[in-house]
């Protein structure tokens, strides 16, 4: 028996993908960590990486570095200043 993908043969798509990709610096702004990425996202503003050059910056909210989920950080303050709030809301008196 032959699987769907083999009987289907697929084969990527041709003009749905930007042909023109460029290095790009991504700046987490909750801690100013940057990191050097090859991307086809647009940007007028540019930044001067740690290798000297320089290069179109696309500016992020939140990335892996500071994520609660991936620096373990955060989440259990989160949570035990909810719990507390919770507990003096609902304690019974």
């Amino acid at each position: 028996m032959v699987s769907n993908h083999a009987q289907n043969n697929t084969i990527m798509k041709q003009g749905i993908h930007p042909e023109h990709y460029r290095f790009v610096v991504f700046k987490d702004m909750s801690n100013e960590t940057m990191f050097l990425s090859r991307s086809a996202a647009q940007s007028k503003e540019t930044i001067v990486y740690e290798d000297g050059n320089e290069y179109p910056v696309i500016k992020l909210e939140i990335s892996n570095t500071s994520h609660p989920f991936y620096t373990g950080k955060n989440v259990l303050v989160d949570t035990a200043g909810r719990i507390d709030k919770f507990n003096k809301r609902y304690a019974k008196k």
